[in-house]
């Protein structure tokens, strides 16, 4: 009890202080407040920026495998000469490795045939991202639907002239939210529409069914030559639940090497990518960029602490007197010391306060002009609190060790 009336009576006598003195406390502030401001904005950006890219990579699949001409490798130094002589996936290495894979889930095939017209009656849609898709493309991607639903086995085995398109498509075809069963026109054939996909929005890898446009690859032989490397053909695998995606990654690596019969010692030739290579470099930029944030807002801290610890001085030197006429009448040494440790702790506690608020404002102005939502996080906050409170001890307890051990009778005798 005694401890807590003594913290009072400090904290009491450091609020005077502060209040004192209100244009040098606010100058004070600036250093750390610019500095919490700088660390929490940067971290704040960076991860709304990797949330906002991690849920674009997610839309690809955990656990699936793309099979693949060209590896996903990132930097400037890209070995295209060594993938350019490799074949595209075929036919042949999908049903190949639906029959061998142990391991899989789904194993889907699928074409990116273009970026095309869509056609219904008067109304019309450019830029149409059309696929042509195996029956278990649905399987291997977790679609939602609006309306309707995805081919059946018999519509895509005997290649129907059906369609599923996404929900940008519909709207601007059909205003009045009548697609179901309606016809369209796509390549020169009529199809007809059996789903739409739900609303997904854009994000920021452009990864969304709102354009996309399915139809069953069987349909598309007719049209198109399904097995040109122009139109990226890929195999896409989806491994079983409670299998790691490092042992599906192993067995199709095997399994795909016997059937295009690669000799032992000898290179790949296919890929293998996977969503979390993406993950990885994402992790590894950011990673970066939060360095250079933490560089660039510690050097700010760094700066305002010493600020801080120069006023404390100042201070200290202020209320000599005082601090000699508390120690004649027995205040002892770590009550003196808790006068100025909490006077800076509190400097600091609220530059940082001032700043998580400004970063606050700064999320509700960009969520309001461009529709971001801002992710600061609870993490965030707490390296805003803890990293003030912490410049506030480092900056205070030199100039308040020096004034609890300032001796009672010199004190009283400064001027």
């Amino acid at each position: 009890m005694l401890f807590l009336k003594l913290f009072r009576e400090s904290f009491l006598f450091a609020y005077d202080a502060l209040t004192q003195n209100k244009l040098r406390t606010l100058l004070s502030l600036l250093g750390v407040t610019i500095g919490i401001f700088t660390i929490i904005a940067v971290f704040s950006a960076v991860d709304t920026l990797r949330n906002n890219l991690q849920s674009s990579v997610n839309k690809l699949g955990n656990n699936s495998i793309y099979i693949q001409k060209w590896p996903w490798i990132f930097g400037s130094d890209y070995p295209w000469w060594k993938f350019i002589q490799r074949p595209v996936p075929n036919m042949h290495d999908y049903e190949e490795l639906k029959k061998r894979s142990q391991t899989a889930a789904a194993v889907s095939f699928e074409i990116y045939i273009d970026s095309r017209k869509v056609k219904y009656k008067s109304n019309t849609v450019d830029g149409a991202t059309l696929y042509a898709v195996s029956h278990e493309h649905a399987e291997v991607y977790n679609y939602e639907y609006q309306d309707g639903r995805y081919f059946t086995d018999m519509e895509s085995r005997s290649g129907a002239p059906v369609t599923v398109i996404g929900y940008e498509i519909a709207s601007h075809l059909f205003p009045a939210g009548d697609a179901m069963g309606k016809q369209i026109k796509i390549m020169g054939r009529y199809v007809t529409v059996i789903g739409v996909f739900k609303k997904e929005g854009d994000d920021m890898l452009g990864i969304s069914a709102d354009k996309e446009v399915l139809l069953p690859l069987n349909f598309c032989r007719n049209l198109i030559d399904i097995k040109s490397e122009k139109y990226q053909p890929q195999i896409v695998v989806k491994g079983k639940t409670g299998i790691a995606e490092e042992e599906v990654e192993s067995e199709l690596r095997g399994v795909m090497r016997s059937i295009r019969r690669i000799g032992p010692g000898k290179e790949d030739n296919f890929a293998l990518n996977k969503s979390t290579l993406l993950s990885n470099q994402l992790d590894s930029l950011f990673g970066i960029i939060n360095l250079a944030g933490l560089f660039i807002g510690g050097f700010s801290i760094l700066v305002g602490g010493f600020g801080i610890a120069n006023i404390m001085f100042v201070s200290v030197k202020e209320r000599t007197n005082i601090i000699g006429i508390q120690k004649s009448l027995g205040a002892k040494n770590y009550f003196i010391l808790l006068q100025f440790l909490i006077e800076a702790i509190t400097l600091c506690l609220m530059g940082g306060v001032i700043g998580l608020m400004l970063v606050y404002l700064v999320s509700l102005a960009v969520k309001g002009a461009a529709d971001i939502e801002i992710v600061i996080g609870t993490k965030n906050i707490m390296i805003g609190v803890f990293g003030s409170l912490a410049i506030g001890i480092i900056s205070g307890i030199v100039p308040a060790l020096s004034a609890a051990r300032l001796n009672p009778v010199d004190a009283i005798r400064s001027n």
